[in-house]
This record gives structure tokens, sequence and C-alpha cells, in this order.
């Protein structure tokens, strides 16, 4: 009995109150070593006076005040506690969802670079190929342009060679008519 009443100056809640004073105390009989240390425990525990009954009072007030302060540190503690853990757990998803985030704008700039790279070489090969076709073009002009050249030139030259032979049709007749003139006027001479 004596062993149930700590447990219950430890659970109980502080009031403004204060306890019920203990129950008398029924005589021990001889002590024995086991005895001794049920009545150390009693001690903090059962006042052994009256007049003492004030000063163990305060003890007791101030045991239930301890074992309350106790109580509410572990409470405090265990709030604590929860507080951190669930602070800490907040953190995590945080950091996950940011990673997550941070993760999805990677793929998403690799994609957009690889799009962005499959442009341009896109681009540039179809520069190369319109620039070949150009160039391809502009040696088909280059190649009809010394044929026309060539063939205008070969023109030029028929038609220089044609006057001289005109020239030299009107020279041959020229001389022809005069020597024609000479002979006639040789004649009459």
């Amino acid at each position: 009995m004596a062993e149930e009443e700590p447990k219950k100056v430890e659970t109980e809640t502080p009031s403004e109150t204060p306890p019920p004073p203990p129950p008398p105390a029924e005589p021990e009989p001889e002590p024995s070593a086991e005895a001794s240390k049920d009545v150390v425990e009693e001690k903090t525990v059962i006042p052994p006076s009256v007049s003492e009954e004030t000063a163990e009072e305060s003890e007791a007030v101030a045991v239930i005040e301890k074992a309350s302060e106790s109580t509410e540190e572990k409470k405090e503690d265990s709030v604590n506690r929860d507080a951190v853990l669930a602070r800490v757990a907040t953190e995590k998803k945080i950091s996950l969802v940011k990673a997550w985030e941070e993760s999805e704008k990677c793929k998403a700039e690799n994609k957009a670079h690889k799009k962005l790279s499959s442009i341009t070489s896109w681009e540039n090969s179809r520069k190369a190929s319109v620039e070949a076709e150009l160039k391809k073009i502009e040696e088909q002009l280059e190649k009809k342009k010394a044929e026309y050249t060539e063939k205008m030139k070969n023109k030029i030259a028929m038609i220089h060679k044609e006057a001289e032979e005109k020239k030299a049709i009107v020279e041959a007749q020229l001389y022809d008519f005069s020597e024609h003139l000479r002979i006639l006027f040789g004649k009459l001479t």
C-alpha cells in the first residue's frame, strides 16, 4: 500500500488546493533490512508528525510540482520532438520536391536543347543543299555562258570572213572593171 501511494503522487497533476493530509501512520513492526528500505521510500510520502506536516506538505507539493514539471517537460520534449520530427519530415519533403523540380527542369532543358540542336542541324543541311544547288546552277550558267561566248565569237569570225570575201569580190570586180576600162581606153588611144 505504501508503494502505491508514491505512484499516485507522481501521476497527479498540480491543483490549486493542497492535497489532503495523508492517513495516520500505523505502528510499524521492528524494522528489518527490507523494512528500512520501505521506510526510506515512505518518508518522502507519509509525514511522521503534525508539526512536521507543514514542512512535509511543502516537500510533497515540491515533489508533486517536480513530478508535474517532469511530466510537462516530458510532454514539452515529446511535443518538441514531434515538432522537430514534423519539421524534418517537411524539410525532407520540400527537398525531395525541389530535387524533383530540378530534375524535371533539367529534363525540359535537355529536351529543348536537343530540339534546338536538331533544328540547327536541319537548317545547316538545308542551307548546304541549297548552296550546292546554287553552285551547280552557277557552274551550268558559266558553262552556257562560255558556250554562248564561243558561239558569238564564231559568228563574229564568220561575219568577218564573209565581209572579207565580199570585199575581195568587190575589189576583184573593181580591178576587173578598171582593167576592162584601161583596155577599152587603151584601144582608143
